[in-house]
C-alpha cells in the first residue's frame, strides 16, 4: 500500500506573489517613542556642531531621518507590509503636521505680540478722547461694534439659511433645486468687497450717501454668511436617515413637523457647528465692514442704526495704518482679543449643541 505525505502549507496566505509570513518578528512596543527622541536629539546635536541649527531645518532633518531607519528597520524585521504601513503612517502624520505648523506660528505670533497690552484696561476702555501717539486706551469700543453686527449677521442669517437648507433637501426638486443650489454655490465665492460695494449701493439708494452704521456692515456681512450656513446645513441634514422620517411618517405625523421634531433635532450638533463656522467666516472680515460701518468711530456706540460702528478688524487695520510702537501693539492685542472672541463663541456653540442634540441611552 502507496502512502503519500504532503509538505505543511506554509503558514499565512498568499497576496499575489507575495506569501505573507505570520512567524516574522515585530519590533518594540516603544520603538517609535526612542527612536523620534532619539533622531531628534542626535540631528540637533550634529547642527549647533556645524553651527547651522534652525527650529524648521531641525525638524525636517528630524522627520526624514526618522522614517527613513523606521521603515529600514521594520523592513528587516517585520516584512514589507507592515514596512509600507509605517511609511504610510509617517506621511499622514507628517501631512498633519505640516498642516497644523501655520495654524499653530500664527497663533504662537498673536499670543507672543498681544500679551504686552492686553489687560482688564484694555478691554474695558475705549479710544474716546485719545490720540494715536498717546499710551493709552483700548479696544472696547471694536469688541462692542464686533459683538453688535455679527449678531445682528447671525440673526438675519441663521433662519434663512436653515430654512433654505430644509428647502432643498426636504421639498426642492428637478430644475429648481438645482438652479438654487448653483446660486448658492456662486455666492460661496463671492470676494467680500463686492459685499461691501453691494451694500453701500443699495445704502444709497434707500437713505442717501454717506450713511455708515453698524446694520449697513451686518447686511454686508449677511451676504457672506448665507451661503455658508445653506451648504453646511444642507449637508448636515442630509446625514439624517431617512429611516427616521419614514417611521414619523408611518405614524401619522405631518411633513413639517418632521422636520422639527425629528429632522432638525437630530442634526442639531451639526448644524451648530456650520452655524459657526459661518460666524467664524465673517467675523474677521475687514474690507465690507470699511465700506459699510465707517473707519473713524472712537467711541462706544450701542446703536447700529445711528452713526459709524467701529469693530475689531477695522481696529486692527486702523491702529497698524497709522503705524508708531504703540499703535502696533494696540493691533496686536485687539487681535488677540478676536481669536480669544471665536474661541468663546465655539465653546458656546459646542455646548448649545450638545444640550440640543437628541439623547442617545
Amino acid at each position: 500500500m502507496n502512502t503519500t505525505t504532503t509538505q505543511p502549507p506554509t503558514p499565512g496566505p498568499e497576496t499575489g506573489t507575495e506569501r505573507v509570513d505570520l512567524r516574522r518578528g515585530s519590533l518594540p512596543r516603544h520603538f517609535p517613542g526612542v527612536l523620534l527622541a532619539s533622531c531628534a536629539a542626535v540631528v540637533a546635536g550634529i547642527l549647533l556642531l556645524f553651527g547651522t541649527f534652525g527650529f524648521l531645518l531641525w525638524g525636517l532633518l528630524t522627520a526624514a531621518a526618522y522614517v527613513v531607519i523606521s521603515v529600514t528597520a521594520s523592513a528587516r524585521v517585520e516584512g514589507s507590509r507592515k514596512a509600507k504601513d509605517r511609511l504610510v503612517t509617517s506621511l499622514v502624520y507628517g501631512c498633519f503636521l505640516l498642516a497644523m505648523l501655520p495654524l499653530v506660528s500664527v497663533l504662537w505670533t498673536v499670543l507672543v505680540n498681544g500679551l504686552a497690552r492686553f489687560d482688564g484696561y484694555f478691554l474695558t476702555v475705549s479710544m474716546n478722547g485719545v490720540l494715536p501717539s498717546m499710551d493709552a486706551g483700548g479696544a472696547y469700543h471694536a469688541i462692542v461694534g464686533t459683538l453688535m453686527i455679527t449678531g445682528m449677521a447671525t440673526l438675519i442669517s441663521v433662519p434663512i439659511g436653515v430654512m433654505a437648507a430644509v428647502y432643498l433637501v426636504e421639498y426642492a426638486q428637478g430644475r429648481m433645486k438645482r438652479i438654487i443650489m448653483f446660486f448658492v454655490d456662486v455666492m460661496t465665492g463671492i470676494p467680500s468687497i463686492v459685499a461691501g460695494l453691494f451694500v453701500v449701493a443699495l445704502w444709497m439708494m434707500l437713505f442717501g450717501p454717506g450713511r455708515t452704521n453698524g446694520a449697513a456692515g451686518a447686511i454686508s456681512l449677511t451676504v457672506l454668511m448665507i451661503p455658508v450656513v445653506v451648504r453646511s446645513s444642507e449637508e448636515m441634514l442630509r446625514l439624517v436617515p431617512q429611516d427616521l422620517r419614514e417611521a414619523s411618517y408611518a405614524l401619522g405625523v405631518p411633513k413639517w413637523r418632521t422636520i422639527t421634531k425629528v429632522v432638525l433635532p437630530t442634526s442639531a450638533a451639526g448644524l451648530t457647528t456650520g452655524i459657526m463656522l459661518a460666524i467664524a467666516r465673517v467675523i474677521g472680515e475687514t474690507a465690507p465692514l470699511i465700506l459699510t460701518a465707517g473707519t473713524s468711530a472712537i467711541s462706544i456706540n450701542w446703536n447700529l442704526f445711528d452713526g459709524q460702528m467701529m469693530n475689531l478688524p477695522v481696529f486692527i487695520y486702523s491702529q497698524v495704518r497709522m503705524g508708531g510702537a504703540i499703535n502696533y501693539e494696540r493691533a496686536w492685542a485687539a487681535a488677540l482679543t478676536l481669536i480669544l472672541v471665536v474661541m468663546l463663541l465655539f465653546f458656546l456653540a459646542r455646548m448649545l449643541g450638545r444640550l440640543f442634540a437628541p439623547k442617545v441611552r
